[in-house]
């Protein structure tokens, strides 16, 4: 008989809490919702998953309170990944508020930090572990790195997508944690047969190992 939903959710957590990883690996509560990438993800999927991207993208730079030259946006299958630097705590509503304001999505994930923006150091260094991991995730066979999206801040990876197998998600965030550089994984990876009420949440991830 097909496992459950609550099943399925614990085997993925189990596969991530068992890593050997050297950063730490943590799973988004957005985890179950609708994430799909690539080429498990319709035409017109991915059509609405741009034009929200690119919407969002252009509130946020055309706001006159705020500057969010800093945040970065991610959109599969209807979820809203929002990460970077922003000045305030209210800077950090607001890009929240946005991405909620736009058609098309079904969630919104906030990992906005609050604080100093990267310097352009840092950011270089996040372009080469992006580059890295993507390098890592295409030259293994037992991962379709086409189903991932990758972002990277100040060493933070987050990843998005859709893992065959928990398997498939384990040998992921395996590779994401031991990539040079990175301090921190934040999954919001799911597995096709994960379904949940919620198609995405706001609360910060829960740790899956100590």
């Amino acid at each position: 008989a097909p496992m459950n939903a609550l099943a399925r959710l614990t085997l993925a957590a189990a596969a991530l809490a068992a890593l050997p990883a050297c950063a730490p690996v943590v799973i988004g509560s957005a985890a179950t919702g609708g994430v799909m990438a690539g080429q498990n993800r319709s035409v017109g999927r991915g059509i609405d998953d741009a034009t929200a991207s690119n919407e969002i993208k252009l509130k946020l730079l055309n706001h006159t309170t705020y500057k969010f030259a800093a945040v970065d946006v991610e959109v599969a299958d209807g979820l809203v990944l929002l990460s970077g630097d922003v000045e305030s705590p209210e800077a950090r509503i607001e890009a929240e508020r946005i991405a909620w304001s736009v058609n098309r999505i079904s969630g919104v994930s906030n990992e906005i930090v609050v604080g100093k923006a990267r310097g352009w150091r840092q950011a270089a260094s996040d372009q080469i572990i992006t580059a890295r991991l993507r390098s890592r995730l295409i030259g293994a066979r037992d991962i379709q790195s086409i189903n991932y999206n990758i972002e990277t801040h100040s060493g933070v990876v987050y990843l998005m997508g859709i893992a065959q197998s928990a398997a498939e998600l384990q040998r992921a965030a395996q590779e994401a944690s031991t990539t040079p550089g990175v301090t921190r994984v934040v999954s919001y990876v799911r597995i096709p047969e994960v379904r949940s009420a919620a198609a995405a949440a706001t609360a910060p991830p829960v740790p899956l190992t100590p």
